[in-house]
């Protein structure tokens, strides 16, 4: 087909002069009237501001920032310290000397992140009389969460092992999360083995509604959840670090140890990433993730599991470990807290029965399965030695002897 339209393309022209000379002139009309080739070029010229707006964030040049347009962001993120930081243009959708810019933003948080966390974003631009075009705003796109400096200037804590980035928070109170964190650390550590980071990023917004825009979810999803960690689960060596990001409202009513608690579990999560998958039930791993939390605390089933503590009195003993959706912030509040205190009392139950090493083979083998159907099962034959129905019944004594 390819060499019967090139032999009919020139015999056509060649009998026409006039048609040839129509399609010269169309052609000039597309690269001059705004045709796709002009189009072209302002998606060049727009991604050429980008590239400088970026370098100009890298290189803490605030003069150079504000020449490519509005100088606010600069102000908001110049402390982040800034590996990476780069745009994409995608799409460009011009109307004159205005244009809306869909673009990939990448960066790279220095000595924690070991690849770019992609995001994506619009900005609007403008032109001038000479043609240049300026950026007059940054935000973020409909579906994607905002970035920490969309809502305010960040400020910066360093910690031994942390890095606190906060908005609206004196630094006082982020030092009290990077000695929180810092404490976190070595008790991960000593639960699950070093064969993590050794490293926590800390976001801490203004507000509940602050935390929900970060994770671009309603703020009514996280009301009375004090953190949540956000990352790739079973990612590699090359991925973005974890963030643990702080529900201040929430987080500001819990005590000494409640707070402690909160930024163990959280960094948990961070530590186990890479052996935690679609293969692993959140019983599993909520509950894990409060028994390093609790670990070494002294807080009694009873202290620490008063929900299900009041259900298993009043005769209604789980009739298996919770379901992932037991586990749903927006769900029932009492069935969510019953979710953690069950995860977590079948953790206890099995580094108290068989031990702690046992505990961490398990979550691990678990992982190592891959997919949910059967890596439970499969686990608990493997490294505990015991079927599903026995471990659940071993689970549901436990309870009993726990709470009743």
């Amino acid at each position: 087909m390819a060499g019967r339209g090139r032999a009919r393309g020139p015999g056509v022209l060649g009998r026409c002069p006039l048609l040839v000379a129509l399609v010269v002139a169309l052609l000039g009309c597309l690269v001059g009237c705004g045709g796709r080739a002009a189009a072209g070029d302002a998606t060049a010229d727009v991604q050429r501001v980008l590239d400088r707006r970026a370098a100009a964030v890298l290189g803490h040049d605030p003069d150079a920032y504000a020449a490519t347009g509005a100088a606010t962001g600069y102000t908001a993120v110049r402390a982040v310290p800034l590996a990476a930081w780069s745009y994409r243009v995608t799409a460009l959708h011009r109307s004159g000397d205005t244009a809306t810019a869909d673009a990939e933003l990448s960066y790279r948080v220095d000595g924690y992140d070991k690849a770019p966390v992609t995001t994506d974003r619009v900005l609007r631009l403008t032109r001038d009389g000479a043609g240049r075009w300026s950026v007059t705003s940054d935000k973020p796109a409909t579906k994607a969460g905002e970035q920490l400096w969309d809502q305010g200037t960040v400020s910066v804590v360093r910690g031994g092992h942390s890095l606190v980035l906060g908005v609206g928070q004196s630094d006082a109170r982020l030092r009290s999360f990077a000695e929180l964190a810092d404490d976190a650390v070595p008790e991960v550590s000593a639960a699950w083995g070093t064969d993590w980071a050794g490293r926590l990023v800390v976001l801490v917004p203004k507000s509940l509604e602050g935390m929900a825009g970060l994770l671009g979810s309603p703020a009514s999803s996280y009301r009375g959840i004090a953190a949540v960690t956000t990352g790739e689960t079973g990612g590699g060596a090359r991925t973005p670090a974890d963030r643990i990001v702080v529900n201040p409202d929430s987080y500001g009513m819990l005590g000494g140890i409640g707070r402690q608690v909160v930024l163990t579990h959280e960094a948990t999560h961070v530590a186990t990433r890479a052996h935690t998958n679609a293969a692993t039930p959140l019983w599993l791993s909520e509950g894990y993730a409060d028994w390093v939390g609790y670990r070494g605390t002294g807080r009694t089933p009873a202290e620490v599991a008063p929900e299900l503590q009041q259900s298993v009195r009043d005769g209604a003993v789980p009739a298996a470990p919770p379901a992932d959706a037991d586990f749903g912030f927006s769900g029932d509040a009492d069935r969510l807290a019953q979710a953690y205190e069950g995860g977590w009392l079948a953790c206890r139950m099995i580094a108290e029965r068989w031990d702690e090493v046992k505990l961490d083979a398990f979550y691990r083998a678990v992982g190592e399965h891959g997919k949910r159907p059967g890596a439970v099962e499969g686990a608990l034959k493997s490294v505990l030695g015991v079927s599903l129905a026995e471990f659940t019944a071993d689970w549901q004594g436990y309870l009993k002897a726990q709470l009743a």
